[in-house]
């Protein structure tokens, strides 16, 4: 009677446990767009703290490509971050910023900060749609979307900001000429899309008030370009930013929170 050798049963590589919360794979976010969505910055400007070691995931240092997902602990600068639950449409606020106020969250000279009047938000944190400088005044908007504040604030999305502009002066026809086909600056070219004198605004010996409209928002944007112009400008007030303008009754320093309806229209406007 034949009989065959017992056969070996496969060879199998043992698995290492996995341990609770700990992500496997691609599962989850990566770290940058995380962070992000949730306020703390730009995507560029995150994945710079994840190369500087400033991030954690897992009880490990980050790097550039990790991931993250529930239940996973993540750490910037030694501090847990708590993400909001998957929502629908994100909150707006709507802030009337007075002169002498800061658009940053903590000034070490300890000068107030627009920061200072908001709402508390928990979790996550209030995200600044743009900016305005110490001595402007306006519209200012926030949100506790990350994504929809890079998307607003991004170049190519020409987002029509529109403010009130007071120049030492007034302009010349030549220089409201020259704004509307284009000045240079030294971060490159700009132009208004629109300059009117406000025939109803008071003005104050030579002042004479202006709106203006631009299609971007770099820094101090609408100053430098009316000095290039040969004015200055003595007064400035954002009045509109894409589909939301600035309510008439809303005092310097308060807020109110945008309905659904102006949300929709920045989402849109986002292209969200």
């Amino acid at each position: 009677m034949n009989s065959k050798p017992p056969t070996n049963p496969p060879h199998r590589r043992p698995t290492a446990p996995v341990k609770p919360g700990v992500a496997t794979g691609a599962a989850g976010e990566r770290l940058q767009k995380l962070l992000a969505a949730a306020g703390f910055g730009s995507r560029r400007e995150i994945e710079t703290w994840i190369a500087a070691g400033r991030v954690s995931v897992r009880g490990a240092v980050a790097k550039l490509g990790d991931r993250a997902g529930p239940g996973d602990v993540v750490l910037l600068d030694g501090k847990e971050i708590k993400f909001s639950a998957s929502k629908g449409n994100p909150r707006v606020i709507l802030y009337h910023k007075p002169v002498g106020e800061l658009v940053t969250r903590s000034d070490p000279d300890g000068r107030a900060t627009v920061f200072d009047k908001l709402p508390k938000l928990s979790p996550g944190r209030w995200v600044s749609i743009g900016r305005l400088d110490l001595n402007s005044s306006g519209l200012l908007l926030f949100t506790d979307s990350g994504a929809l504040a890079n998307q607003l604030m991004h170049p190519r999305q020409e987002i029509e900001r529109e403010y009130e502009v007071r120049v030492q002066g007034g302009l010349s026809t030549e220089a409201i000429r020259r704004l509307l086909g284009g000045i240079e600056l030294e971060d490159g070219p700009a132009k208004f899309l629109q300059v009117d004198p406000i025939q109803n605004k008071k003005s104050e010996g030579s002042n004479r008030w202006y709106r203006v409209v631009l299609a971007e928002g770099r820094n101090r944007e609408v100053r430098r370009m009316v000095e290039a112009a040969g004015g200055r400008v003595s007064r400035l007030v954002r009045v509109r930013f894409g589909p939301i303008s600035l309510p008439l009754d809303l005092a310097a320093g308060r807020c109110m929170e945008v309905d659904a309806g102006g949300t929709r229209h920045l989402m849109q406007a986002a292209r969200i």
